[in-house]
């Protein structure tokens, strides 16, 4: 007998008609004599609804009580599911999180996955009862309702996969699964069969929607194998798993971008010890996150200092560069918020060479200027003008024949 974990998200059990669609999905599962955990999020919409109702009390809600309200929209859906389970002769029962007792810390809004009690759901499935579970929330030591900030349900059905040791962990979203790139970029985007949990903690962080990032860790950490499927069309979905020796023809897996970033340069700063700490102290201080980093040191003894952050951080990023920069004698600082930053990702950069030349050589033909470049050990990171977006993505993709099942 094997133990599934299953989550839909919001779309997924949007409605009454869908919540019976997931129903039917997991009894079949279900009569084949499988013990299955079913994690839910809220019906699509609901949190922000609620997030709404919430801001036209208190402009900046307190969090507890926010928590304790937003916690609501997955207790409607888990009763909702069993009873539809019910309905059709599945036996059910639902949790919320702080009924299962996911133990978390206090940080309200986003709090982090301490520990998982498995007793509770251990006696239901041993009674033959398909156990549905409240995602994106948990309980603190002192009883208080937390939850886990946006896309926490797919933390929540990882980490009950990892305490129920799971034989498998299916995360039924909109899409069908892993793809090379976004379909809607390039249409020749092929759906992946597997990828490493490495390559798609890259995809995931450098843009890619799929997954939330803490979910791919989680499963990465206690090696509970994931797959991506959809809710709404059969198939085997994409396989999330550790690297295999089958995989290693697959020199590159995909291809992220993500239209969120600013790019900003100070110039002319003298180039002296700590010069890099005093331009991105006053950044770090105003609890803004940067992301690529350049520096060029000019035969004059200054250097050009460059370094991206999220586009949403422009504007005071900017001002706090632009302060820096009187303050150092510097030249002047210049903003660009109309980049994208493209990525390439795959685990078989590490036993290949020429991915980046072939990457480089494929933009320019295409006459696309490079403005900055990140590597790492499985992705190299480019930034381009945000009008070659569209561009890059299917030039690189055709470059890597990421349209071909690898051999």
């Amino acid at each position: 007998m094997a133990l599934y974990v299953f989550k839909f998200g919001g779309t997924s059990v949007g409605s009454v008609e869908r919540i019976k669609a997931v129903a039917e999905k997991v009894k079949k599962a279900h009569d084949q004599g499988d013990q299955i955990v079913v994690v839910v999020s809220a019906m699509s919409g609901e949190t922000n609804r609620l997030i709404g109702l919430a801001k036209d009390i208190q402009a900046q809600p307190n969090a507890r009580e926010l928590d304790m309200l937003v916690s609501t929209g997955e207790q409607v859906t888990v009763a909702l599911l069993a009873m539809a389970l019910e309905e059709i002769g599945c036996p059910a029962f639902s949790f919320t999180g702080s009924q299962v007792r996911i133990l978390t810390d206090s940080s309200h809004t986003k709090a982090r996955i301490r520990n998982i009690d498995d007793s509770r759901m251990r006696v239901q499935l041993n009674e033959g009862k398909v156990v549905v579970v409240a995602g994106f929330q948990g309980v603190d030591e002192n009883d208080n309702i937390t939850t886990l900030g946006r896309g926490g349900s797919d933390t929540t059905a990882v980490a009950l996969a990892a305490a129920l040791k799971a034989d498998e962990c299916l995360i039924y979203t909109d899409v069908d699964g892993v793809y090379t790139t976004d379909p809607r970029i390039e249409p020749k985007a092929r759906r992946l069969d597997r990828i490493t949990f490495e390559e798609m903690l890259e995809m995931a962080s450098l843009g890619s929607k799929v997954l939330q990032i803490r979910s791919v860790e989680f499963a990465g950490k206690y090696n509970v194998p994931l797959r991506v499927l959809s809710s709404f069309t059969e198939g085997s979905g994409t396989l999330i798993t550790y690297e295999e020796t089958q995989m290693e023809s697959a020199l590159i897996s995909g291809i992220a971008f993500n239209r969120d970033e600013a790019k900003l340069t100070i110039t002319g700063v003298p180039d002296k010890p700590g010069v890099a700490s005093k331009i991105l102290g006053p950044i770090a201080d105003a609890n803004i996150e940067v992301d690529m980093i350049v520096q060029n040191i000019a035969e004059d003894e200054t250097t050009d200092f460059t370094f991206t952050v999220h586009r949403n951080d422009f504007e005071r990023a900017k001002a706090s560069l632009e302060k820096t920069c009187t303050e150092l004698g510097a030249k002047k600082v210049t903003a660009d918020n109309n980049i994208v930053k493209i990525s390439i990702v795959g685990v078989g950069m590490r036993s290949h060479a020429g991915i980046a030349s072939t990457m480089f050589r494929t933009l320019a033909s295409e006459g696309i200027n490079i403005k900055m470049i990140s590597t790492s050990e499985i992705k190299i990171s480019v930034v381009v003008d945000e009008k070659y977006l569209e561009l890059a993505v299917r030039a690189l993709h055709a470059a890597f024949k990421l349209d071909q099942q690898a051999a």
